[in-house]
């Protein structure tokens, strides 16, 4: 995909920090259950962590235990880039943010109980978050 945004990999290095490059520029994932957006419960715009695109909305988010916050649908459906993942041994379906490409986490058909059934299981690392006002 072309994306709207496009830096090299030293820009992102310089602006992202280790951590957050290892996970948004080399599809990383952080250890489950220490992001620090996991129980953010207030209201407010998930946005990317690299471009700040417009990504989730506060009221899509529920408690999936799966140890990452989960949202079950983007704020539209263009925001996010789906690609086939094959790594680690399974099918899976990465999500990217259509603006700038940068990896968030997977989306699993296994959102029980939400209008869409879809989990969007992202890195705390890959968002931004700023409450309502």
């Amino acid at each position: 995909m072309d994306y709207a945004i496009k830096k090299s990999d030293s820009e992102w290095r310089s602006e992202l920090g280790a951590e957050k490059f290892a996970v948004l520029r080399e599809a990383g994932t952080e250890r489950p259950g220490t992001g620090e957006l996991l129980d953010e419960g207030r209201a407010g715009l998930y946005t990317c962590g690299a471009c700040n695109a417009e990504l989730f909305q506060s009221g899509t988010k529920f408690d999936s235990d799966c140890g990452w916050p989960s949202f079950y649908e983007s704020v539209r459906p263009e925001a996010v880039e789906l690609l086939e993942d094959r790594s680690m041994g399974s099918v899976r379906t990465e999500v990217r943010c259509a603006k700038c490409g940068s990896h968030l986490g997977h989306v699993f058909p296994d959102g029980f109980g939400t209008p869409t059934g879809d989990r969007y299981c992202m890195n705390s690392l890959s968002l931004n978050f700023t409450p309502a006002e």
